[in-house]
Order: C-alpha cells, then structure tokens, then sequence
C-alpha cells in the first residue's frame, strides 16, 4: 500500500531565536558572609556607597544598552528594585536614579527560546475578520525552552488561505509577560483538590469551612490566621498552610494589553506547580452547548519533581485563567480535551499510565475521576508507548486522533485513530502506517529522531498539522481528510 500523500509546508520553519528575551529578577543566593550579612544586602551596600557621579552615568549606560529592548523598562526597575529591598528589609528612601540603578543591578535578560521551540497547537482565531472568502486565520501555541530548560507558552498568527497556502506572520522582537492578578476560588475545588492529596484534615476543613463558597487570597489569609489562634500542631498546622498556599498560588489570572501583538504575549511560569515549566500546550476551540466558545488548554505544570495536568482559559487570547485539575484520572501528561461536550458531560483523552491511551468523562472540566483505556501499543512504529497529540477533531466518518508513538531507537512518528462519534471509546480505525516520522532534515536536534504535535485543525476538508522536530524548531504539514480517512477505513 503506497504512502499517504503528506506535503510539509517549505516556508514554514519557526526555529529559536535568542534574541526574544524578557527581564526577569535576579536575587542572588542566600549565601551568608562573615559579618552576618546576606549577598543581597552586600550588593546593596555597594550601590549606596556609589556616589551620585557613578550612578547617573552607570544608569546612563544601562538604558543605552537595555530600554529599546524593553517595554517601560522604567517600572520593571522600580519593581525589582522593590523586591530586592523588601527581601532585605530595607526601607531607607532614595533618589529615582539610584532607585532605578538597584533594580538593574537585581534584574537579568532569559532568553525564553534559546534551547528550543517545538510541540505547536493551532486553533481557528476568535478574529476573522478582514480575510478573503475561504481564507482562516489561526492562532498556534509553542513550548518555548530557555536556560535551564524552563518552558513557557508562546503564540504566534497566521492564515490559510483559499488555495492552501500557510503564512506564519513573523514574531515581534518584543516581550510581555502579561500582569498576574488574584483569582477568585470556589471552596468546593479545594475541598476536592485536598481530598486527591490525602490533606483534608481538621485544619483543612476549620480553614475552608470559614470561607465563603467563592473567596480570594486575602480571604484565604484571615482564615488562616483565625485558625493559627485555635492551638493545632505546629508541625500540621504549617503543612497545612503550605498546601492552602501551595494551591491557591498554582490557581491564577494573566491578562495582557489589548494593544499588545499575539506573538509578543507569553505565559510564563508563575505559579509553584509549573516553577519549572510549562509544558505541551493542547489548545481546543470549545462550543458549549449554548453556542458561547472558549478555547480551553491542557498543559503540563512541572516543579522539578512531579508533574501535574493544568487548564488555561480564555476567550480571546488576552485574559488567561490557569487552574488546577484535579479527581484521581488528573495526572500524568497529554490531557486533551473534545471541543464540545457528549451526552452533557465533557470528554477527554489522557494517557493515565503513560504508556496507553484512556477516554475520560466528567461533569465539571477541572474534575475528572471516570476513565477507561481505549488503546495499547500494537504497530511496531509505536510499541514503547503511546498518547494523543491534541484534541480530537469531528468529522462525519467519527473523531479523528493525531497519536504519537515511539517505536525503535527511540524515534517519535505520527499516527492517527478514529473514534465512534457517539461512542468514542470505540475504536473504528488506527492508522497501520506512521503518518509522520522525522526526515532527514528534522532528525538532529536536543532530542533527536523526534516529530510531535499538540493540536491540529481541519480546513477547507485539509488536515493542518503543525509539529515540532527535534526539540528544536516547528513546522506544518497538511494532508487531504478524505485521503485519510478511507486510509483509517481500510
């Protein structure tokens, strides 16, 4: 049987670019000298005893080099600055310069790109406006991979056009890391989410029990202080506020400037759970059943021990509400959800054991208990394991998956199922071939022999299939629907 006809798309190649940074804090290690005193507040000595000659030249040199690089470098100084002191517990007042000086002098430029970027999801973008007739403009997610291999989630835009035709539109060569508010929590999420972790103790429950049904942090704060004057353990007591802590942080809001391009919003790891990543970000156009949508996420959150599945939010790629999911099926990575519910419940495809892929069912999309295995291994391209690159897409033959497999040495290729659409947890065809594996120019890399995808989309009876190489750079491939299907049907 002769290969499916797959056409990579040859002017579509996202690579890293070092140049894409973002200023982030630089807090110098807790080291302890001989006086007592800490690195941080060495530093800062250092600058008060700079004379005001020095400072204003030091300072001069320093937006030479760094403002045009940056949007309102000014306030990111102030901010650092302030952190810098605080953690010291420094309040003396000083001039603007030196203010600004000390902040530059506890900041420092991540390249977020710099190792990698790879393992796209693309979705139709709320804005269709101004396009030719036929033509779709789409929004895709990157896993961005900088120093220490820390991951974040980028965007970029584009267009398919009326003849097929892909046009990626080139990133801005600045940054916004969007501003974190508080978010407003329900009681109940967190008296589930501590029953999964085994910490729903008294404490918890004296804790959460003086909260209202919805409650912000500050609430959250005043509760716990209340109950530190009822005596507990000290030792259960503090555990217990770490986790409250733990998980109200994980649980947030970023919202970015309406002015500001799509290519130049990034989420950046701001929550404990995700400290060291975001990873593999499967975007799905979702339809509620009264028509509204909103684009849900899966990602995975990684703290450089455990991993644990999240959700982002948002309905129009300015505002993000990231939230922890929780019940016994959440866990492990590759989460994805179906864009519309089934039977009034949602549906998802997860991969529990890490080896197999399991269809999951619940009534609330951050809650997720009920699940069942509806593929193990079986061709040879994929008999180490197995999962789903992103979120099953409806066509009239049933729900086409795009599957990933490891098969020998190691080598990541592309496959595909396709689920019964009023009983997904049938399978009614798997492709026997791979649909994709790296060729020759995408096998070298920070992890070789490697293809992968988080989410592709149909357009214009086209499968469009962005995928990373290599960890290190994206592409896109597309391939005719029917020409697969009848393949899955074969």
């Amino acid at each position: 049987m002769s290969a499916l006809r797959v056409r990579r798309i040859a002017n579509v190649q996202l690579l890293p670019d070092p140049r894409r940074v973002l200023v982030k804090p630089f807090l110098p290690g807790e080291q302890i000298f001989q006086d007592g005193s800490s690195r941080i507040e060495t530093v800062l000595r250092r600058i008060a005893a700079m004379s005001d000659h020095d400072v204003s030249n030091t300072l001069a040199v320093t937006r030479e080099r760094f403002e045009g690089r940056h949007q309102d470098l000014d306030t990111i100084l102030e901010t650092h600055f302030h952190a810098a002191t605080s953690q010291a517990g420094i309040t003396e007042a000083l001039s603007t310069p030196r203010r600004l000086l000390t902040g530059a002098y506890f900041s420092h430029e991540y390249a977020i790109e710099a190792a990698a970027l790879g393992n796209p999801s693309i979705v139709r973008a709320p804005d269709q406006s101004g396009l030719e007739p036929g033509a779709v403009r789409f929004i895709m997610s990157l896993r961005a991979i900088g120093e220490g291999h820390v991951s974040s989630i980028e965007f970029r835009s584009g267009v398919v056009d009326t003849h097929m035709s892909i046009h990626v539109a080139d990133p801005s060569d600045r940054i916004e890391t969007g501003v974190r508010v508080g978010a407003v929590y329900k009681r109940d999420f967190f008296e589930t989410k501590l029953r999964d972790l085994g910490a729903l103790n008294d404490i918890a429950r004296l804790i959460l029990d003086d909260l209202n049904p919805r409650f912000t942090m500050p609430d959250l704060e005043r509760s716990i202080a209340r109950s530190d004057q009822r005596g507990f353990d000290g030792t259960e007591s503090q555990e217990t506020r770490h986790i409250l802590h733990w998980l109200a942080s994980s649980n947030y809001e970023v919202r970015f400037p309406a002015a500001t391009e799509i290519s130049e919003r990034v989420i950046f790891p701001a929550g404990p759970t995700e400290s060291r990543g975001m990873e593999d970000l499967r975007l799905v156009r979702f339809v509620h059943d009264d028509g509204q949508v909103v684009f849900y996420g899966t990602y995975t959150a990684f703290d450089g021990h455990q991993i644990l599945p999240q959700l982002i939010e948002t309905s129009d790629f300015e505002s993000f509400r990231v939230a922890t999911l929780s019940g016994e099926s959440a866990q492990n990575k590759g989460m994805a959800l179906f864009p519309r519910k089934l039977d009034n419940q949602f549906v998802a495809l997860g991969r529990q054991d890490n080896v197999n892929n399991f269809l999951m069912r619940s009534d609330d999309v951050r809650v997720w208990r009920e699940t069942e295995k509806i593929q193990e291994p079986e061709q040879p391209w994929e008999l180490t394991q197995l999962g789903n690159c992103g979120s099953p897409l409806e066509t009239e033959a049933g729900w086409l998956v795009i599957t990933h497999g490891v098969g020998p040495f190691r080598q990541y290729s592309l496959g595909a199922l396709l689920l019964d659409l009023d009983d997904p947890a049938r399978v009614i065809g798997h492709l026997k071939e791979p649909l994709l594996t790296p060729q020759a120019n995408e096998r070298e890399g920070y992890v070789p022999n490697v293809v992968y995808s988080c989410g592709s989309m149909i357009v214009d009876q086209h499968l469009v299939l962005p995928y990373g190489f290599a960890d290190v750079g994206a592409s896109i491939a597309t391939v005719r629907v029917e020409d697969l299907l009848n393949r899955l049907a074969s």
